[in-house]
């Protein structure tokens, strides 16, 4: 049996480690605080829409790689659906019923009259015009384009986090739109490397772009986290004495893990595959392991999303 991980199926089934991983951090959320099980379908929400972006966005580190549209179709129809549940589970929290007893009335009011509701509507019509048209471009290829997309995504990506509680903050809107979007950007990107970069020479011709993009958006999550983190928690010594800062150590400590793995592999993965010395299947390794942790994290920051 060879030890790499060549076809696509292999791949996916090896990128299906990231849903588990993200799955622990919300499940490690859930051990220092008590958080709501909505976390766990945000987290899953959140991983869907960065994988699209990341698969639009492929295109502009490697102009050979093609977007898989069959496969962007699918998971922007899986996002779409997973908002739309994410929707639900929030009307459910507002209206004070729960899910179990959530009449119809009850949800069109949230989506018509509380803003919370009208933001959910606009990102689930966000994530089904994506869906939309990614089905469509699979059908026709001669008039398609990943930038239109690419569009779409990103800004459905900012929207609730732009109009969500730091909002209210001066530059708040910046600084949360900032970090949600560098953070889907960061995690998308290697996770659409690993579904889509095949051979050596692809692997070779765009990882030290994708590390290059990655560190100006590295440096974008953990700036915007940490003051993000204390204008929430109002000081120091909420980190300790609250749930919500509890999660917040949790995530910094994953991203200092994240930090470390990824000096390291620049120096020895991006070099070595830059030179041709590392096999496909090496790389698609590393790849895998690192959106895994990344899953994590993102576990972690859908509880705080939710908890806040």
């Amino acid at each position: 049996m060879r030890s790499g991980l060549p076809s696509g199926l292999d791949r996916r089934v090896a990128l299906g480690l990231a849903v588990p991983a993200g799955l622990l951090g919300v499940l490690l959320a859930w051990v220092l605080s008590d958080i709501p099980a909505a976390a766990a379908i945000r987290f899953c929400a959140d991983l869907a829409g960065a994988a699209v972006l990341g698969l639009a966005t492929l295109p502009r580190l490697n102009d050979r790689l093609d977007v898989p549209w069959r496969m962007m179709a699918v998971l922007a129809g899986l996002w779409c659906c997973l908002e739309f549940a994410v929707l639900v589970f929030a009307a459910g929290d507002v209206v004070g019923s729960g899910v179990a007893a959530l009449s119809p009335a009850d949800f069109g009011t949230y989506l018509v009259r509380i803003s919370a509701g009208q933001i959910g509507l606009a990102i689930l019509l966000g994530t089904a015009a994506v869906a939309g048209y990614a089905a469509f471009a699979f059908r026709r290829p001669l008039q398609r384009s990943p930038d239109l997309v690419l569009v779409f995504a990103a800004v459905t990506v900012t929207l609730r986090p732009i109009t969500g509680h730091m909002s209210q903050q001066p530059l708040g809107s910046v600084l949360a739109g900032v970090h949600a979007l560098a953070a889907a950007i960061w995690l998308g990107l290697l996770l659409a490397l690993a579904l889509v970069v095949r051979g050596r020479r692809d692997w070779a011709a765009t990882l030290p772009r994708y590390s290059a993009i990655a560190m100006p958006m590295v440096a974008a999550v953990a700036v915007t986290g940490v003051i993000n983190g204390l204008v929430r928690v109002g000081g120091v010594m909420p980190f300790f004495t609250t749930g919500y800062g509890r999660i917040m150590i949790a995530k910094s400590v994953l991203l200092i893990v994240l930090l470390a793995l990824g000096w390291w592999w620049r120096r020895s993965w991006v070099a070595a595959a830059a030179a041709h010395r590392m096999s496909a299947e090496a790389s698609l390794r590393r790849a895998v392991l690192e959106v895994a942790v990344m899953a994590a994290v993102f576990g972690l920051a859908a509880s705080l999303a939710i908890t806040g």
